[in-house]
């Protein structure tokens, strides 16, 4: 398990680097990234979430026979129709509000050994990649919302921290 990076940490806002290395060394941040995240709990995590500025994403949602992993992840096709869900952040955590996202996407990406994939998402799955790729762009989900409501949540997140109910 790795230390959580914790709002409004900059590297929370911070672009990411695509992965070049396909070796131990990304085996062994994928299983970090896994265990960091069933820990906290949740059921998405990237590198910038533990300080790794990499494009790496874990995802592990219920109803999934095992973990999945994307290198480089990209979106290529998005769909107009859209869905909303309750989303939050593990390096915000006990905050949580409704993103409107589209409801399927196409997304490109490289699998831990380096072989280029495509998968086809939707529901849960299209709402975690949209998630978490925003992440690897610097894009933290709060950015989403209007600007009411991102002062709303952070504010309620300060209030949290203050009271000690979240770590």
């Amino acid at each position: 398990m790795r230390p959580i990076v914790t709002f409004p940490d900059q590297r929370l806002r911070t672009a990411t680097e695509r992965v070049t290395a396909f070796d131990g060394t990304l085996h062994a941040l994928a299983t970090d990234l896994l265990d960091t995240m069933r820990a906290a709990p949740g059921i998405g995590i990237t590198g910038p979430h533990i300080g790794v500025m990499q494009q790496i994403v874990v995802l592990d949602l219920p109803n999934s026979p095992e973990p999945e992993t994307y290198i480089n992840p990209e979106i290529v096709w998005r769909s107009d129709e859209t869905i909303r869900h309750e989303e939050g952040s593990i390096s915000m955590p006990g905050i949580s509000e409704q993103i409107e996202r589209s409801a399927k996407v196409h997304v490109r990406y490289q699998d831990l050994s380096g072989t280029e994939q495509m998968v086809e998402a939707d529901g849960l799955r299209a709402i975690c990649l949209q998630h978490e790729i925003d992440q690897l762009n610097g894009i933290f989900w709060l950015q989403r919302l209007s600007a009411l409501r991102r002062t709303r949540l952070i504010a309620r997140f300060e209030k949290l921290k203050r009271s000690g109910l979240s770590s």
